[in-house]
This record gives structure tokens, sequence and C-alpha cells, in this order.
């Protein structure tokens, strides 16, 4: 029994063709669409490659294969719908549709995969801007070394456009030395005694960069001496509101990438459901005319179906074909095939010649 059988009139069969050729162009600017939300999504991530320890490149890899791919197949899908008008030039895609069909089910299941690798990214992403945000604050004071001499540009720029400082927050900067040796002045013992008491040599401090401090703040930044209440006037750390950003750059980082890959994975989910559309209109497109070629009738009624029998006999049916696929290479089963076979019985195989008689 078919699944979803349908009766198409000659009017509704015509009517169908001329729908999905204009729904495959649409698909093709779909198509435009997704290859366009890759290449995005791909300069959003180089934009701050420096800040992540590892390459993000899956998502938008995939989302500009899909695109592309999907330009490819739909183009092919508007020339094979607007022939179906006519049967005669049906006949030339007949043997093209069902693999057309089935190379469309697999792309549109890669629309499908596509879109919840978007949702899925951020744990990935999380893992990477904690490794590459701490190593870039380790790189912070390093800018006489060749490869890292950006490094300090790039976690400024950073601080000041997410307002955010640190890792997880500005007390991170604590825990380093961000200042370098050169400008460190050697001959103060205050500094000299800093450096002494830590187990490897570094200057750490109680303060930050520049770039942490607030933009809105009505009070002159604070950015040394952050802990210590009797450097400052009227301070009080513990109390008060400081004036720093307080938001740690990963997590501005993550809910920035966060809010734009879930917006991509929207619009990809949407797209996912437009092919899935326009797959089941060329399905019962593919059916209907099949059917009317059996009948012989261009203007006659004809069916159209998603499955020609129930979803239990298809899947039987394919199960069955994929475990006989090597059968037809077995030789059938000789208990003598293998045995030798003696003098004698080479013998009696052998034709006997008749000897000609002399007259």
């Amino acid at each position: 029994m078919a699944v979803l059988k349908v009766t198409f009139t000659k009017t509704r069969r015509d009517k169908l063709a001329q729908v999905l050729w204009v729904l495959n162009w649409v698909s093709v600017v779909t198509g435009v669409t997704l290859f366009s939300l890759g290449l995005f999504l791909k300069v959003e991530i180089e934009k701050r490659r420096e800040l992540m320890s590892k390459e993000i490149d899956s998502v938008p890899n995939m989302l500009i294969c899909v695109g592309l791919t999907a330009c490819a197949i739909n183009f092919l899908g508007g020339k094979i719908c607007y022939d179906c008008v006519d049967t005669t030039k049906f006949l030339r895609w007949k043997l093209l549709m069902l693999p057309y069909i089935i190379c469309t089910f697999f792309f549109t299941f890669c629309i499908l995969v596509g879109a919840l690798m978007c949702y899925s990214m951020r744990n990935d992403l999380e893992e990477s801007l904690f490794l590459g945000l701490r190593d870039a604050m380790r790189y912070y004071k390093d800018t006489d070394t060749p490869g890292r001499c950006y490094i300090k540009r790039t976690m400024d720029m950073l601080q000041m456009q997410f307002q955010c400082c640190g890792n997880g927050g500005y007390r991170d900067w604590f825990h380093i030395q961000w200042i370098s040796n050169r400008y460190l002045d050697m001959t103060n013992s205050e500094v000299v005694e800093r450096l002494w008491s830590n187990v490897e040599g570094k200057y750490l401090t109680n303060g930050v960069p520049f770039s942490c401090c607030g933009l809105h703040s009505p009070r002159p930044c604070i950015q040394h001496q952050i802990t210590n209440n009797s450097a400052h006037y009227h301070y009080d750390y513990q109390k008060e509101e400081l004036n720093l950003n307080r938001r740690g750059c990963r997590q501005a980082l993550l809910e920035h990438y966060t809010q734009i890959m879930q917006s991509i994975g929207l619009i990809v989910l949407i797209i996912w459901l437009f092919e899935v559309s326009v797959l089941t209109g060329v399905r019962y497109l593919q059916t209907a005319m099949e059917n009317v070629l059996r009948l012989g009738d261009p203007d006659s009624e004809s069916d159209g179906w998603l499955l020609e029998n129930s979803i239990a006999d298809t899947a039987r049916y394919n199960f069955n074909i994929i475990k006989n696929l090597g059968k037809c290479y077995q030789v059938d089963d000789d208990p003598n095939i293998d045995v030798p076979r003696t003098s004698q019985q080479a013998q009696e195989n052998v034709p006997i010649k008749e000897i000609p008689v002399a007259r």
C-alpha cells in the first residue's frame, strides 16, 4: 500500500511542475544564503584567531560546502521540473530522477546536521577561548618578541570593544606578569623585592591594563593597587562598584559567537524545512509522471506517492537488497570441487577416437 497517495490530473501535474521550478530557483538563492552565512562565520572566527587555541572551522566550512552544493543541485532540479511539464521531455530525466531524489535527500540531511552543529559548537568554542585567552594574557608583555608583538594590541582592543577584562574576570591579571621587564626600574627596592618574593621571579601586582577601565565610569580609572583602600581617596573596593569591566572576555566572546551561531542555526533550520518541502514535491511529481508513462495517456489522471509500499515493507526490501549484495559472487557448494581426479577418472573422461578402417 502506497504511503500518502495523491491523485493528480493533467492540470495539477503541470501546476506542480511549475511551482517546483520556481521553488528550486528560490532554493538556489537559499544556497547562496548558506554560503554567505558560512563565509561570514568564518571571517568572524578569523578576526580573533589569535585568541583561540585551536581551529573552529568545521561549522563554517560545512555551511560553505553545503551552500555551493545547494546551488548546483537546485539548479539541476529546476531544469528537471521545467521539463516535467512535457511527457516526452520527462523521458530524458526518467532514469536520473530517483538518483537525484536520493542525493537531494542526503543533501537535506547535511543541512540539518549543519543546523545542529551551530547549536553544539559552544563547548568546543568555550574551551578554545579559555586556553587561547590564557596564552594571550601571558604573552601580553612580549611586545618585542616576533610573533607576539601584536598580542597586546589585540587584547586591548578586545577588552575595550567588548567591555570585558581578563579571561574570567579582572582578577586574572593579578596572577600573571603583564608588565614587561624593560619598563621596570630595577634600581627601585620595592620592584626588586617584589621580584624576589615570587617563586618564579615574576613581577605580580594587583593591577590591570588600562583597557580594562569602564568607558562609562564617572570616576577616573583605578587600575593599580585595586585592592588597596588606602592608596586611593574615598575608596573601598569591597563595597563600591569598581570602575573596571567586571565581565570576563571569555564570557563576552562566548555570548557574541553564541548569538551569531544561534541566528545562523535558526536560518539554516528554516532552509532545511524549505528544502524538505521541495524534495517532497519532486517525489510526488516523479511518481505521478512515471504512472502517466505506464498508462500511456499523457492527459489521464495518475497517482503520486512518497513510498510505493509501506515504511516497513520498504525497509525490509532495502535490507534484503543489502543482505544479498554479495551472494551473486558466491560459488555454489560442490563437495568435489577441491578433490583431485585420479588418472583412471581422467582417462575415462577422455573421448575415444575411432580408428579408420582401410577399405
